[in-house]
Protein backbone atom coordinates (compact mmCIF):
# COMPACT_ATOMS: atom_id res chain seq x y z
CA UNK A 1 0.00 0.00 0.00
CA UNK A 2 1.36 3.38 -0.69
CA UNK A 3 2.73 5.25 1.98
CA UNK A 4 0.31 7.95 2.05
CA UNK A 5 -2.26 5.36 2.20
CA UNK A 6 -5.56 5.96 4.58
CA UNK A 7 -4.00 3.61 7.11
CA UNK A 8 -0.89 5.51 7.41
CA UNK A 9 -2.52 9.25 7.40
CA UNK A 10 -5.00 8.10 10.04
CA UNK A 11 -2.15 7.13 12.38
CA UNK A 12 -0.51 10.32 11.58
CA UNK A 13 -3.11 12.24 12.33
CA UNK A 14 -4.00 10.63 15.94
CA UNK A 15 -4.30 13.85 18.89
CA UNK A 16 -5.04 16.40 16.06
CA UNK A 17 -7.11 18.72 15.85
CA UNK A 18 -10.11 18.73 13.20
CA UNK A 19 -8.74 22.04 12.03
CA UNK A 20 -6.05 20.62 11.59
CA UNK A 21 -6.73 17.19 9.84
CA UNK A 22 -8.71 19.51 7.73
CA UNK A 23 -5.77 20.93 6.29
CA UNK A 24 -3.97 17.75 6.12
CA UNK A 25 -7.12 16.84 3.65
CA UNK A 26 -7.26 19.79 1.21
CA UNK A 27 -7.82 18.52 -2.26
CA UNK A 28 -9.35 15.43 -1.30
CA UNK A 29 -13.22 14.94 -2.14
CA UNK A 30 -14.86 14.76 1.61
CA UNK A 31 -18.50 14.78 3.10
CA UNK A 32 -19.79 17.50 5.38
CA UNK A 33 -18.35 17.43 8.87
CA UNK A 34 -21.11 16.10 11.46
CA UNK A 35 -21.14 15.65 15.25
CA UNK A 36 -18.65 12.80 15.16
CA UNK A 37 -15.56 15.09 14.59
CA UNK A 38 -12.35 13.10 13.84
CA UNK A 39 -14.49 9.84 13.62
CA UNK A 40 -15.58 11.17 10.23
CA UNK A 41 -12.41 12.50 9.43
CA UNK A 42 -10.62 9.24 9.46
CA UNK A 43 -13.44 7.81 7.51
CA UNK A 44 -12.90 10.65 4.59
CA UNK A 45 -8.92 9.35 5.02
CA UNK A 46 -10.30 5.73 3.69
CA UNK A 47 -12.18 7.41 1.08
CA UNK A 48 -9.56 8.81 -0.20
CA UNK A 49 -7.34 7.54 -3.03
CA UNK A 50 -3.90 6.24 -2.86
CA UNK A 51 -1.54 8.31 -4.68
CA UNK A 52 -1.26 5.79 -7.01
CA UNK A 53 -4.54 5.08 -7.42
CA UNK A 54 -4.86 8.96 -8.33
CA UNK A 55 -2.16 9.36 -10.24
CA UNK A 56 -3.19 6.48 -12.78
CA UNK A 57 -6.57 8.71 -12.85
CA UNK A 58 -4.66 11.73 -13.95
CA UNK A 59 -2.27 9.96 -16.49
CA UNK A 60 -5.36 8.39 -18.26
CA UNK A 61 -6.63 12.32 -18.18
CA UNK A 62 -3.40 13.53 -19.52
CA UNK A 63 -3.49 10.89 -22.32
CA UNK A 64 -6.89 11.94 -23.49
CA UNK A 65 -5.98 15.66 -23.24
CA UNK A 66 -3.25 14.34 -25.66
CA UNK A 67 0.05 13.70 -24.01
CA UNK A 68 2.31 11.09 -25.22
CA UNK A 69 2.53 7.84 -24.47
CA UNK A 70 6.39 8.48 -24.34
CA UNK A 71 6.02 11.48 -22.16
CA UNK A 72 3.65 9.87 -19.34
CA UNK A 73 6.21 7.02 -19.11
CA UNK A 74 9.07 9.10 -18.89
CA UNK A 75 7.47 11.54 -16.57
CA UNK A 76 5.03 9.66 -14.34
CA UNK A 77 6.29 6.15 -13.53
CA UNK A 78 7.30 5.39 -10.44
CA UNK A 79 6.72 8.78 -9.78
CA UNK A 80 6.12 8.95 -5.50
CA UNK A 81 5.23 12.45 -3.89
CA UNK A 82 7.32 14.27 -1.72
CA UNK A 83 5.55 15.00 2.01
CA UNK A 84 7.66 18.39 2.48
CA UNK A 85 6.23 19.76 -0.11
CA UNK A 86 2.95 20.33 1.40
CA UNK A 87 3.97 22.32 4.66
CA UNK A 88 6.29 24.49 1.93
CA UNK A 89 2.87 25.66 0.68
CA UNK A 90 2.34 27.62 4.00
CA UNK A 91 5.31 29.75 3.96
CA UNK A 92 6.17 32.27 1.35
CA UNK A 93 8.48 35.03 2.82
CA UNK A 94 6.73 38.20 0.92
CA UNK A 95 4.10 37.66 2.61
CA UNK A 96 5.68 36.80 6.56
CA UNK A 97 8.99 39.63 6.75
CA UNK A 98 9.06 42.70 7.74
CA UNK A 99 9.53 45.09 4.50
CA UNK A 100 12.71 45.77 5.67
CA UNK A 101 13.58 42.94 6.10
CA UNK A 102 12.50 41.33 2.96
CA UNK A 103 14.00 44.04 1.24
CA UNK A 104 17.44 43.34 2.07
CA UNK A 105 16.92 40.22 0.15
CA UNK A 106 16.64 42.09 -3.09
CA UNK A 107 18.10 45.25 -2.79
CA UNK A 108 21.38 45.17 -1.48
CA UNK A 109 24.53 45.76 -2.93
CA UNK A 110 25.86 42.63 -3.67
CA UNK A 111 22.73 42.24 -6.07
CA UNK A 112 22.80 45.53 -7.02
CA UNK A 113 26.48 44.98 -8.23
CA UNK A 114 25.79 41.72 -10.11
CA UNK A 115 22.76 42.96 -11.33
CA UNK A 116 24.69 46.09 -13.61
CA UNK A 117 27.35 43.63 -14.22
CA UNK A 118 24.57 41.38 -16.18
CA UNK A 119 23.06 44.34 -17.49
CA UNK A 120 26.60 44.98 -19.39
CA UNK A 121 26.77 41.18 -20.01
CA UNK A 122 23.46 41.07 -22.08
CA UNK A 123 23.83 44.12 -23.26
CA UNK A 124 23.10 43.22 -26.80
CA UNK A 125 20.24 40.87 -26.32
CA UNK A 126 18.52 43.12 -24.01
CA UNK A 127 18.26 46.47 -26.12
CA UNK A 128 16.81 43.57 -28.72
CA UNK A 129 14.13 42.67 -25.81
CA UNK A 130 13.24 46.20 -25.34
CA UNK A 131 12.35 46.96 -29.18
CA UNK A 132 10.52 44.39 -29.45
CA UNK A 133 8.57 44.77 -25.92
CA UNK A 134 8.57 47.87 -24.77
CA UNK A 135 10.52 46.55 -21.22
CA UNK A 136 13.52 48.26 -20.06
CA UNK A 137 16.82 46.36 -19.33
CA UNK A 138 17.13 47.37 -15.70
CA UNK A 139 13.24 46.01 -14.83
CA UNK A 140 14.01 42.40 -16.66
CA UNK A 141 17.93 42.40 -15.00
CA UNK A 142 15.32 43.48 -11.52
CA UNK A 143 12.84 40.48 -12.00
CA UNK A 144 15.59 38.09 -13.13
CA UNK A 145 17.53 38.81 -9.76
CA UNK A 146 14.84 38.70 -7.67
CA UNK A 147 13.36 36.03 -8.58
CA UNK A 148 16.39 33.31 -8.73
CA UNK A 149 19.74 35.83 -7.93
CA UNK A 150 20.53 35.93 -11.89
CA UNK A 151 19.84 32.00 -12.58
CA UNK A 152 21.97 31.23 -8.65
CA UNK A 153 19.07 30.27 -7.46
CA UNK A 154 16.52 28.88 -9.66
CA UNK A 155 15.55 25.71 -7.70
CA UNK A 156 16.35 22.28 -7.48
CA UNK A 157 13.66 19.85 -7.00
CA UNK A 158 11.83 18.08 -9.33
CA UNK A 159 8.87 20.23 -10.55
CA UNK A 160 6.70 17.01 -11.84
CA UNK A 161 7.05 15.56 -8.57
CA UNK A 162 6.16 18.82 -6.56
CA UNK A 163 3.43 19.45 -8.90
CA UNK A 164 2.12 15.80 -7.78
CA UNK A 165 2.29 15.95 -4.50
CA UNK A 166 0.41 19.11 -4.50
CA UNK A 167 -2.41 18.56 -7.07
CA UNK A 168 -2.70 14.91 -4.99
CA UNK A 169 -2.53 16.47 -1.54
CA UNK A 170 -2.09 20.41 -1.57
CA UNK A 171 -4.91 23.20 -0.42
CA UNK A 172 -5.40 24.17 -4.10
CA UNK A 173 -5.57 20.74 -5.97
CA UNK A 174 -7.06 22.33 -8.82
CA UNK A 175 -4.54 24.51 -9.68
CA UNK A 176 -1.80 22.28 -9.28
CA UNK A 177 -3.69 19.47 -11.43
CA UNK A 178 -4.20 21.83 -14.64
CA UNK A 179 -0.10 22.71 -13.70
CA UNK A 180 0.77 19.38 -13.64
CA UNK A 181 -0.72 18.73 -17.13
CA UNK A 182 0.89 21.99 -18.24
CA UNK A 183 4.16 20.98 -16.96
CA UNK A 184 3.74 17.50 -19.25
CA UNK A 185 2.94 19.45 -22.14
CA UNK A 186 6.22 21.05 -22.13
CA UNK A 187 8.36 18.00 -22.13
CA UNK A 188 5.76 16.17 -24.96
CA UNK A 189 7.33 19.64 -27.05
CA UNK A 190 11.06 18.71 -26.65
CA UNK A 191 11.96 22.04 -24.49
CA UNK A 192 12.98 20.27 -21.56
CA UNK A 193 13.52 16.09 -20.13
CA UNK A 194 11.73 15.48 -17.23
CA UNK A 195 14.62 15.10 -15.16
CA UNK A 196 15.96 18.28 -16.04
CA UNK A 197 12.95 20.18 -15.30
CA UNK A 198 13.54 21.33 -12.00
CA UNK A 199 12.66 24.66 -9.69
CA UNK A 200 10.77 25.16 -6.63
CA UNK A 201 8.53 23.59 -4.40
CA UNK A 202 5.45 24.88 -5.85
CA UNK A 203 6.69 24.25 -9.30
CA UNK A 204 8.01 27.16 -10.81
CA UNK A 205 10.79 27.07 -13.17
CA UNK A 206 13.69 28.41 -14.39
CA UNK A 207 15.84 31.42 -14.26
CA UNK A 208 12.67 33.94 -13.88
CA UNK A 209 10.74 31.27 -12.36
CA UNK A 210 7.50 30.66 -14.52
CA UNK A 211 4.89 28.28 -13.90
CA UNK A 212 4.11 25.63 -16.51
CA UNK A 213 0.50 28.00 -17.68
CA UNK A 214 2.72 31.01 -17.85
CA UNK A 215 5.83 28.97 -19.89
CA UNK A 216 3.05 27.42 -22.52
CA UNK A 217 1.55 31.18 -22.65
CA UNK A 218 4.20 33.48 -22.74
CA UNK A 219 7.88 31.48 -23.14
CA UNK A 220 10.01 32.95 -25.98
CA UNK A 221 12.61 31.20 -27.78
CA UNK A 222 14.96 33.97 -28.84
CA UNK A 223 17.87 32.14 -29.60
CA UNK A 224 16.50 30.56 -32.36
CA UNK A 225 17.44 26.97 -31.13
CA UNK A 226 13.88 25.45 -31.04
CA UNK A 227 13.74 25.41 -27.78
CA UNK A 228 12.14 27.58 -24.80
CA UNK A 229 14.90 27.26 -22.38
CA UNK A 230 13.93 28.95 -19.40
CA UNK A 231 16.69 26.86 -17.69
CA UNK A 232 20.11 27.57 -19.13
CA UNK A 233 19.29 30.87 -21.50
CA UNK A 234 19.16 33.99 -20.05
CA UNK A 235 18.22 35.16 -23.27
CA UNK A 236 15.24 33.41 -23.37
CA UNK A 237 14.24 33.56 -19.76
CA UNK A 238 14.67 37.78 -20.64
CA UNK A 239 12.33 37.30 -23.64
CA UNK A 240 10.33 35.39 -22.22
CA UNK A 241 9.81 37.76 -19.12
CA UNK A 242 9.57 41.05 -21.48
CA UNK A 243 6.63 39.27 -22.89
CA UNK A 244 5.11 38.52 -20.46
CA UNK A 245 5.41 41.87 -18.59
CA UNK A 246 4.17 43.69 -22.10
CA UNK A 247 0.74 41.55 -22.14
CA UNK A 248 0.47 42.53 -18.79
CA UNK A 249 0.32 46.21 -19.64
CA UNK A 250 3.67 47.12 -19.14
CA UNK A 251 4.06 50.90 -20.38
CA UNK A 252 7.74 51.97 -21.27
CA UNK A 253 7.15 55.61 -21.20
CA UNK A 254 6.03 55.68 -17.21
CA UNK A 255 7.79 54.15 -13.76
CA UNK A 256 6.54 51.72 -11.75
CA UNK A 257 6.07 54.14 -8.86
CA UNK A 258 8.02 55.92 -6.23
CA UNK A 259 8.03 56.52 -2.26
CA UNK A 260 6.25 59.51 -1.01
CA UNK A 261 5.53 61.24 2.32
CA UNK A 262 1.90 61.77 3.69
CA UNK A 263 -0.23 63.83 5.90
CA UNK A 264 -1.01 61.84 9.06
CA UNK A 265 -4.66 62.60 8.54
CA UNK A 266 -4.78 61.02 5.71
CA UNK A 267 -8.30 58.74 5.61
CA UNK A 268 -7.01 55.00 5.75
CA UNK A 269 -9.88 53.90 2.83
CA UNK A 270 -7.28 55.53 -0.19
CA UNK A 271 -4.41 52.97 1.23
CA UNK A 272 -4.48 49.93 -0.74
CA UNK A 273 -3.65 51.10 -4.15
CA UNK A 274 -7.23 50.60 -5.14
CA UNK A 275 -7.98 54.10 -5.30
CA UNK A 276 -6.29 55.61 -8.33
CA UNK A 277 -6.16 59.50 -8.12
CA UNK A 278 -4.10 61.63 -10.39
CA UNK A 279 -0.97 62.86 -9.66
CA UNK A 280 -2.29 66.68 -9.30
CA UNK A 281 -5.02 65.45 -6.80
CA UNK A 282 -2.49 63.41 -4.57
CA UNK A 283 -0.69 66.93 -4.29
CA UNK A 284 -3.95 68.26 -3.18
CA UNK A 285 -4.39 65.98 -0.31
CA UNK A 286 -0.98 66.71 0.70
CA UNK A 287 1.56 63.52 -0.68
CA UNK A 288 5.24 64.85 -1.10
CA UNK A 289 8.18 63.55 -2.13
CA UNK A 290 9.97 61.82 1.25
CA UNK A 291 11.80 65.08 1.71
CA UNK A 292 8.75 67.24 1.02
CA UNK A 293 9.21 68.44 -2.27
CA UNK A 294 6.48 68.69 -4.37
CA UNK A 295 6.09 65.51 -6.75
CA UNK A 296 7.85 65.13 -10.09
CA UNK A 297 5.93 64.04 -13.05
CA UNK A 298 2.60 64.46 -15.46
CA UNK A 299 0.28 65.57 -13.31
CA UNK A 300 -2.53 63.37 -15.05
CA UNK A 301 -0.83 60.61 -14.69
CA UNK A 302 -2.86 58.14 -12.21
CA UNK A 303 -1.97 56.29 -9.36
CA UNK A 304 -2.73 54.50 -6.24
CA UNK A 305 -1.36 54.29 -3.19
CA UNK A 306 -0.34 51.75 -0.77
CA UNK A 307 1.59 51.02 2.71
CA UNK A 308 4.15 48.59 3.52
CA UNK A 309 4.59 47.57 7.16
CA UNK A 310 7.93 46.62 8.48
CA UNK A 311 10.04 48.77 12.05
CA UNK A 312 8.82 51.30 10.13
CA UNK A 313 5.79 52.35 7.32
CA UNK A 314 6.61 53.02 3.89
CA UNK A 315 4.24 54.56 1.73
CA UNK A 316 4.57 54.77 -2.04
CA UNK A 317 2.43 56.10 -5.07
CA UNK A 318 2.25 53.15 -7.62
CA UNK A 319 1.62 53.42 -11.46
CA UNK A 320 0.50 50.87 -13.46
CA UNK A 321 3.73 49.28 -13.69
CA UNK A 322 3.65 48.08 -10.73
CA UNK A 323 0.04 46.33 -10.97
CA UNK A 324 1.76 44.64 -14.20
CA UNK A 325 4.50 43.53 -11.72
CA UNK A 326 2.08 42.87 -9.17
CA UNK A 327 0.21 40.75 -11.48
CA UNK A 328 3.55 38.62 -12.18
CA UNK A 329 3.61 37.87 -8.41
CA UNK A 330 0.80 39.07 -6.38
CA UNK A 331 2.97 40.55 -3.46
CA UNK A 332 3.40 44.19 -3.06
CA UNK A 333 6.72 43.61 -0.99
CA UNK A 334 7.62 41.55 -4.34
CA UNK A 335 6.44 44.72 -6.45
CA UNK A 336 7.97 47.55 -4.61
CA UNK A 337 11.46 45.11 -4.13
CA UNK A 338 11.54 44.81 -7.70
CA UNK A 339 10.96 48.37 -8.86
CA UNK A 340 13.63 49.65 -6.15
CA UNK A 341 16.17 47.13 -7.72
CA UNK A 342 15.54 48.31 -10.94
CA UNK A 343 16.10 52.05 -10.41
CA UNK A 344 19.07 51.06 -8.58
CA UNK A 345 20.19 49.52 -11.41
CA UNK A 346 19.30 52.23 -13.79
CA UNK A 347 20.82 54.78 -11.64
CA UNK A 348 24.06 52.76 -10.82
CA UNK A 349 23.36 52.81 -7.02
CA UNK A 350 22.70 51.50 -4.46
CA UNK A 351 18.79 51.85 -3.42
CA UNK A 352 16.00 51.19 -1.24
Amino acid sequence: MNRWSAKNVARKTRGLGIGSLAMMLCGASMPAWSSHGEEDVVTAVAMQPSFDGWLAAFRTEAAVKGVSEATLNKALTGLTPLEKIVELDRKQPEFTLAFEDYLKRIVNPSKVTRGRQKLKDYKAVLAKIEVKYGVPASVLVALWGAESDYGRLAGRLPVIQCLATLAYEGRRATFFRAELLNALKIVDAGHVEPAAMVGSWAGAMGQTQFMPSTFLTYGVDITGDGRIDLWNSPEDALASSANYLAKLGWKNDETWGREVAVPGDLPANLYGGQTKKSLQEWKKLGVTRPNGHELPGRDQLHAGLIQLEGHKKRVFLVYSNFDAIHEWNRSNQFSAAVGLLSDALAKGKHGG
